[in-house]
């Protein structure tokens, strides 16, 4: 993937939860009938600028869109002429400021429950929660679980997909020791284990926890046949055709099509011996895997796809999907869910139980905002409810400079029954400027960090 196919579903994605956010903003204000003076999707340098609406207010798309802003007709910021005191924010009542400034956050948090909903109608292509226990001395296998069983709930919850799965497991990691885990096996026969999680940790620095206890996606054998050959790739010059079939390598049996890929991707420029059944004939072919950088690494390619056999894509994947009112319930439940995990995850790092290298900058972003449009539209909306839930979590802690910072002097001025000194305001403002900073370097940080180590 080129630069452009991360940087344009960023800009895309990112704009548009900007936008959504403060058009919260913009909209509570004009119900409350504030004068917005600007209102600013980016910051820096304006790219586009017009004025528009009874109030004229300056529409602006600037330079870098990592933030915007609703500016309101204040008091503080500026003389105010006395026909249009009674249209400042400063002006209103504590409980219409409280209104217009929550009303951003909750502005993502309501799209994100539009976004689940929209893919939890149209329905999505997801991996069954079939499991493939990787090693005899896991904690899967200590469980009880075994090669083929397919999850059906986890701490009573129906588990319907394989994310569905590791969700549940991730839940289950930060809040219990333990989870009860309901599967049905390749005989059909239903079952209940306990599977410890209190060695299990989610941590950036760790290893996936679905890795840590010892699973991963069941996978069907898939024959060794060739499905495609990719033009100019070495499988193509050394004579292979589509519907042979690689039954040893080097003299290595070959039953499952990925145990070419394991012998390919490991002999890079290595002239490899194929035997290979075309036909009621066996062949033998010299062929030398491509060198290719894939992540740091040098691998093999030959450039073959798999031909997949009839019904394998059923056995895999399942479609998972809602009538429109169960799936605003769970689109709902999902955001609530994200959103707690989120504050979870947080206070973690706060107390110094998780590491600070989960935080995560544009960098990291912009790579999995390009990886979700690659998969598909649903794992890219999927991904923008995500990111919109961060934005609206984020900008509700109580933090001075972000929305939750001002929602605390509110709330102070409500239990005082008065504004907050402006000198306290000022310091809070400082504090909470410098915390934003340190945030956002050790966010960067952890980009480079993570571009650095591949």
């Amino acid at each position: 993937m080129g630069a452009l196919d991360y940087i344009v579903p960023f800009v895309v994605g990112l704009g548009l939860l900007i936008l959504i956010h403060e058009l919260g903003h913009y909209s509570v204000a004009r119900l409350c009938n504030v004068k917005v003076l600007r209102f600013s999707v980016g910051f820096g340098k304006p790219l586009l600028k017009w004025h528009a609406g009874r109030d004229r207010t300056e529409w602006v798309l600037a330079l870098f869109p990592l933030g915007g802003y609703v500016k309101m007709l204040d008091e503080r910021e500026g003389e105010v002429p006395e026909h249009l005191r009674h249209r400042a924010f400063n002006t209103q009542s504590v409980w219409r400021r409280f209104a217009i400034v929550a009303a951003g956050p909750l502005a993502n948090l309501a799209l994100a429950v539009l976004l689940y909903w929209v893919v939890f109608v149209a329905g999505v292509n997801e991996l069954r929660p079939r499991i493939a226990v990787t090693a005899p001395d896991t904690i899967a296998a200590s469980a009880g679980l075994r090669d083929g069983d397919e999850i059906l709930s986890v701490n009573g919850v129906s588990v319907q997909s394989w994310q569905d799965w590791r969700w549940a497991v991730l839940k289950s990691v930060m809040n219990e020791p333990a989870a009860s885990v309901s599967v049905r096996s390749t005989d059909g026969e239903t079952a209940t284990y306990a599977l410890p999680l209190d060695g299990v940790v989610v941590d950036e620095g760790q290893d996936d926890p679905m890795t840590q206890i010892g699973v991963r996606p069941f996978r069907p054998p898939i024959p060794a046949v060739v499905g495609s050959i990719m033009a100019g790739g070495a499988a193509e010059a050394a004579g292979l055709r589509v519907g042979d079939r690689v039954v040893a390598i080097d003299g290595a049996p070959i039953a499952d099509f990925m145990d070419l890929v394991d012998i390919v991707s490991k002999a890079p420029g290595k002239t490899l011996d194929f035997e290979v059944r075309r036909g009621g004939q066996t062949l033998n072919v010299d062929l030398a895997p491509k060198p290719e950088q894939v992540d740091g690494r040098t691998l093999g390619r030959i450039g073959v796809g798999v031909q997949r056999p009839a019904g394998d894509s059923t056995s895999m994947f399942v479609k998972v999907a809602y009538p429109p009112l169960e799936a605003f319930g769970r689109a709902v439940h999902q955001t609530w869910d994200m959103s707690t995990f989120s504050l979870a995850m947080i206070g973690r790092m706060v107390t110094g139980e998780l590491s600070w290298r989960n935080l995560s900058g544009p960098v990291t972003i912009a790579d999995y905002a390009g990886q979700s449009a690659k998969m598909g539209l649903d794992h890219y909306i999927k991904f923008l409810a995500l990111i919109s839930i961060s934005l609206g979590v984020l900008n509700l802690l109580p933090i001075p400079v972000l929305d939750g910072g001002h929602l605390l002097y509110y709330v102070l001025e409500i239990l005082r029954g008065g504004p907050v000194p402006e000198r306290v305001m000022e310091i809070g403002q400082q504090i909470g400027l410098a915390l934003l900073v340190m945030l956002m370097a050790f966010a960067f940080y952890n980009d480079i960090n993570r571009l650095i180590s591949g």
